[in-house]
């Protein structure tokens, strides 16, 4: 299994910056990009919430929100903004308690499938803690560090997220948790958590892995207990549609359409996904992916058409774990693409 890299490693200067300020919102750090950069007159604003890798901070997502908000802003749009927020991930950062917890297997750290998974979850649950309560902060009643200049009232009405490798995983859960995030951002994670930690203990050798059982008994050992199992089924986008079993082959059989159709109306219809994945990367190889996306794809293009759900599913040759520059510019349209269609606006930028 490949050592953890920064994925988000940049020359110095490589990025624009834009106007940021760290808040206590909720009794966590917050940092807000881009209120200073507010046209005066926006009533509406889009939120992007940003989510780090493990191993990172916060602060290592200034970098994209710079790139992306100077791109909105020379787009010039008057009535409405947008803005970006990061905060650590639990266990990092300025919440850092026990940095053995976040490495991996091989590193020592022998409850490293509950860690991780446990750091996903939370993250997800303080993003929909923070989406319950930052626009009083920012904007109160006409008031805050964000507030209009005259006063009126400002309301964020649209919610996406961006998420690198750990945020990768967690920007999947929160698409699938939350109805008021209709766009995600999902740069080498993973939708399958069982999969992933499977083939990750078996790169691991770890004694409750055997592969001549596929890694059975691995699921419901010490290093992956049963209660996990639960708790994928649960948060886990796979784990959601397909619990333990397998994940349904294209075509959709008439018998898996009927049972899946209302789990996805209730947790993808009508959100944007745009999926980015190194085709070189070994910590989160895309073949953990694959068979979920393959699914999906086929599905919003046929038989669920009709729930107005979007999936770009981008694999870059030779990029390893990674946030390369040609994901980055993606990414970039991807996110002024969905602040457009926020409006009800339908020319977007052509993938090219």
């Amino acid at each position: 299994m490949a050592a953890t890299n920064n994925p988000l490693a940049r020359p110095p200067g490589s990025d624009p910056e834009v106007s940021s300020v760290t808040l206590t919102i909720a009794g966590l750090k917050v940092d807000v990009y881009g209120l200073s950069e507010l046209p005066a007159a926006a009533s509406k604003v889009s939120c992007l919430w940003l989510h780090h890798p493990r191993l990172r901070v916060k602060e290592d997502m200034a970098g994209i929100a710079g790139q992306i908000l100077s791109a909105y802003h020379q787009q010039g749009s008057s009535f409405r903004g947008l803005i970006a927020v990061a905060f650590d991930q639990r266990n990092h950062g300025s919440r850092l308690v026990d940095g053995l917890a976040n490495e991996a297997w091989r590193d020592g750290n022998k409850t490293h499938a509950q860690d991780m998974l446990g750091t996903i979850s939370g993250a997800v649950t303080d993003t929909i803690h923070l989406l319950d309560v930052l626009e009083s902060y920012l904007f109160g009643a006409g008031d805050g560090p964000g507030a209009r200049p005259d006063g009126g009232q400002r309301h964020i009405d649209h919610n996406m997220v961006l998420g690198v490798s750990l945020g990768g995983h967690s920007a999947w859960q929160l698409l699938f948790a939350d109805p008021r995030v209709t766009a995600g951002v999902m740069v080498i994670g993973c939708p399958d958590y069982m999969y992933l930690l499977g083939d990750r203990a078996r790169l691991s050798k770890l004694k409750t892995f055997t592969t001549q059982d596929e890694g059975a008994p691995f699921f419901g050992s010490k290093d992956f207990p049963e209660i996990l199992i639960e708790a994928c089924k649960k948060y886990d986008p796979k784990g959601i549609l397909f619990g333990t079993g397998d994940i349904s082959e294209p075509p959709s059989t008439a018998a898996d359409q009927e049972r899946l159709r209302p789990i996805l109306d209730s947790r993808i219809a009508r959100k944007r996904f745009q999926v980015l994945s190194g085709g070189a990367d070994k910590l989160v190889p895309y073949r953990a992916s694959e068979a979920f996306m393959n699914f999906l794809k086929e599905s919003v293009a046929t038989w669920y058409k009709d729930g107005g759900s979007y999936v770009e599913d981008n694999v870059y040759p030779g990029i390893g774990h990674e946030f390369s520059t040609s994901m980055r510019n993606d990414a970039v349209r991807f996110v002024l693409d969905s602040v457009t269609l926020a409006d009800g606006n339908k020319e977007v930028t052509p993938k090219m």
